[in-house]
C-alpha cells in the first residue's frame, strides 16, 4: 500500500511504495496534500499495470547514474580533478557491480564500510575515495534520487600509518649514487637541496643564479616563490652553457601535472631496484628530503630555519628566506656530505 508524507528537508510530499520486494521513493513535486494524492492514485495505477511511472532509485541502475554523474563534473571540475573522481567512483561501482549491487537504492552504509575494508591502498587514500562517494550521494540526494546520503555514516576503517619516507643512511646513499646512471645529477640535486622531487624536476636553467649561488623556484605545494641557496657540491655537473629556457632535466620536464607523476616513476623504480638488489628497505624519492632534513639537523642547524629552507606548506613554517638567512642556510648546506 501506497502513501504520501512530507519530508523534513524537502518541501514536496514524497510517494513512498513497496514493489516487487523493492522500496519505491519519489517527489510528487506538490506542495498540497490532496494533489499529491492525485499523483498517488496515478502512480498506483501504472504500477498495478506494470509501467514505472517514474525513475527513482529503486528503478534507476548504479551504472546508468554514475554516467550522468560524470557528465555533470565534467562541466565543473578540472581535467585532473574530473579525472581523479572518475577513477574513484569507477572503481567503486565495479565493486557493487561484482558484489550484485544494481540499483541506486540498494547502495547503504554496510556496503560502503565493505568497500572500505576491501580497498587495497593505504589510510589516506581511503579517506578519499569515502569522501568521492559521499560527493556522489550527496547529488543523487540533491536530485532527489535518495531519500539520504547512505556515505554520511560510513568510516574507514583504523589503520597504521605507513613509514613510507623512510630516511637514508650513509650505506644506501653509497649505494644509490654508485649505480645511479642517467638520474645521477638528480638524485644529487633532491639530496643536496631538499627540494620536493616534482619541484626539482620543473627546474630551467635561468631558475639557477651562478653569481649568487642560488635556486629562485615555484613551490608547487605552497604556491610561494622561495629562494634556496644552491649548494657548492652541485655546481660543477650543471650544463651552464645551455640556453637559460632549457629544463635541467628534459626526461622529466612537463607542463603537465598528470605527466609529471608518470614521469617521476622512472627515477624513483630505479632508485628502489637498486636498494631491493642489495636487499635494503623501501625507500620513496621524499626519502632524499628527509635525508637532507636529519643532515641539517645533525650539523646544528635551528628546527626554524630548516623548516623554512624546506619550504613546509603549513602556514605557521612557510617562510621565504631573507638574505641573512639564507647565507647562513648556505653555510650548513656545503657542509652535507656528497654520500658517496
Amino acid at each position: 500500500m501506497s502513501t504520501v508524507r512530507k519530508r523534513r528537508t524537502s518541501k514536496y510530499y514524497w510517494y513512498d511504495t513497496r514493489y516487487q520486494g523493492r522500496r519505491l521513493r519519489r517527489s510528487t513535486k506538490m506542495t498540497q496534500r490532496h494533489l499529491a494524492r492525485r499523483v498517488q492514485q496515478q502512480w498506483d495505477l501504472q504500477l498495478m499495470l506494470g509501467e514505472f511511472p517514474f525513475a527513482s532509485a529503486a528503478v534507476t541502475t548504479i551504472e546508468g547514474y554514475a554516467f550522468d554523474y560524470f557528465r555533470y563534473l565534467e562541466t565543473r571540475l578540472t581535467e585532473k580533478m574530473h579525472r581523479t573522481a572518475m577513477g574513484m567512483i569507477k572503481r567503486f561501482t565495479h565493486y557493487l557491480s561484482s558484489r550484485k549491487v544494481i540499483m541506486m537504492d540498494a547502495i547503504n552504509t554496510r556496503c560502503i564500510n565493505q568497500y572500505l575494508d576491501w580497498l587495497p591502498v593505504a589510510a589516506k587514500t581511503k579517506r578519499n575515495h569515502l569522501g568521492e562517494i559521499r560527493r556522489m550521494l550527496n547529488h543523487a540526494v540533491i536530485e532527489e534520487l535518495l531519500i539520504s546520503n547512505p556515505a554520511a555514516h560510513a568510516k574507514c576503517p583504523k589503520g597504521t600509518k605507513a613509514a613510507l619516507h623512510r630516511d637514508f643512511d650513509p650505506a644506501d646513499l653509497q649505494l644509490i649514487f654508485a649505480h645511479a646512471g642517467p638520474w645521477q645529477l638528480y638524485y644529487r640535486f633532491l639530496y643536496h637541496t631538499g627540494l620536493r622531487a616534482g619541484d626539482v624536476a620543473l627546474l630551467r636553467l635561468n631558475n639557477l643564479d651562478r653569481e649568487r649561488g642560488t635556486i629562485v623556484s615555484l613551490v608547487r605545494k605552497s604556491r610561494q616563490v622561495h629562494e634556496f641557496p644552491l649548494p657548492r657540491q652541485l655546481l660543477g655537473a650543471i650544463p651552464w652553457q645551455a640556453a637559460p629556457e632549457t629544463p635541467l632535466f628534459p626526461q622529466l620536464y612537463t607542463e603537465s601535472e598528470t605527466r609529471l607523476n608518470g614521469k617521476l616513476k622512472h627515477p624513483r623504480v630505479h632508485m628502489q631496484g637498486i636498494l631491493k638488489s642489495h636487499g635494503r628497505p623501501h625507500a620513496t624519492l621524499h626519502s632524499f628530503r628527509r635525508a637532507f632534513n636529519n643532515a641539517l639537523r645533525d650539523l646544528g642547524l635551528a628546527l626554524g630555519d630548516r623548516q623554512a629552507l624546506l619550504a613546509h606548506a603549513s602556514s605557521d613554517t612557510t617562510l621565504i628566506y631573507t638574505s641573512r638567512n639564507l647565507e647562513l642556510a648556505r653555510r650548513y648546506v656545503d657542509q652535507i656530505p656528497e654520500g658517496v
